[in-house]
């Protein structure tokens, strides 16, 4: 009765049945990873914000980097704005999802080392193979306070750092790229800044990371289980169906063959 199922095509069937539930299995598993990444890291970022701001050279120094538990870490430093090497960060969006620019501004800590200091977002008007006017920060000795973030690299953003850029334009915050440029220390990663705010509102500070969000992997990583759950049972139900066809078949050339032949 189930000798059907010796067929090629329906060899071909089962082995793809075979294959899809342990493939969908495995892609649950992958979104509940992400779930996981996910929740892990919104409670970074929690715990970041609502730490007491430390000194940035406790937490990064020229050639190191910035560790995963210090993402969004509250930081200060002491020291004034260098505006004669201030560069612009192409393709940044705000957060009406406006493009424009990222201000860099190198900012001189009193023992002579550069902190990166990305001062918020202006809209890119005008011709962008020009440096666009950029409104001053605060002048003189003064202290910043910001979101300790690791060097924008193109291996985890996707962004190339093109070359032939318009003059003080680069494409991402590095660290490495700007101790070339500026031929000075510079601490690891770069802070967003937070206070002093600019007087008249712009640039246009970047605004905090959105923690309370987990996304939809956890749906998904259920929604795979089932259809790997529903394989083997549209399996069965193919198979049931098959064998319904053959015997309703089977009936009907029975029939035939007890009908009389007619003249």
């Amino acid at each position: 009765m189930y000798r059907f199922l010796l067929s090629r095509q329906w060899v071909i069937v089962t082995l793809v049945a075979l294959a899809l539930i342990p493939t969908m299995i495995e892609l649950g598993f992958w979104q509940l990873h992400r779930h996981e990444h996910r929740v892990a890291l919104n409670k970074v970022i929690s715990d970041s914000l609502n730490a007491d701001p430390v000194p940035v050279t406790s937490l990064t120094s020229p050639g190191g980097s910035v560790g995963d538990d210090d993402l969004y870490r509250p930081v200060t430093a002491e020291g004034r704005f260098d505006t004669a090497h201030e560069v612009v960060v192409r393709r940044r969006t705000n957060s009406d999802d406006k493009v424009g620019y990222h201000v860099l501004t190198p900012f001189v800590l009193d023992d002579g080392r550069v902190l990166l200091v990305n001062r918020g977002w202006i809209p890119a008007d005008g011709s962008q193979t020009e440096f666009p006017d950029i409104p001053a920060p605060a002048t003189g000795e003064i202290t910043v306070t910001g979101r300790l973030m690791p060097d924008q690299t193109t291996a985890d953003s996707g962004i190339k750092d093109l070359e032939g850029l318009p003059d003080r334009q680069v494409m991402l915050i590095n660290s490495e790229q700007q101790t070339e440029l500026l031929g000075r220390e510079v601490l690891a990663g770069y802070v967003e800044l937070v206070s002093p705010k600019p007087a008249d509102g712009s640039p246009e500070l970047v605004a905090e990371p959105d923690h309370s969000s987990i996304g939809p992997h956890m749906a998904y990583a259920v929604q795979w289980w089932l259809f790997a759950a529903g394989v083997p049972v549209g399996w069965v139900i193919l198979v049931r169906r098959e064998l319904r066809d053959r015997a309703e078949a089977a009936a009907a050339e029975g029939e035939q063959e007890k009908a009389p032949a007619t003249v």
